[in-house]
């Protein structure tokens, strides 16, 4: 997985991820996954959402990465 801004994308929350690169948010959404507001979102990490909706985590992550590289640079942290 690439890093992003010296981060790890796996290892950050779906609320951070979504915070920090806001564009991601069109990923979650164009998979119809409720993740956007969740209340598990600050708890969860992408392993969790991939299990939870039975989704491909490379190809989750390389979509992820796509959109992030597309709105470089995030917000601050």
């Amino acid at each position: 997985m690439m890093t992003h801004d010296g981060l790890e994308i796996t290892t950050l929350t779906l609320s951070e991820i979504m915070n920090r690169w806001p564009q991601t948010i069109a990923v979650f959404l164009r998979h119809r996954m409720m993740c956007v507001g969740c209340r598990f979102g600050p708890f969860h990490l992408i392993d969790d959402a991939c299990s939870e909706y039975f989704l491909d985590r490379t190809a989750f992550c390389c979509e992820l990465e796509t959109a992030i590289g597309a709105g470089w640079p995030p917000r601050p942290g």
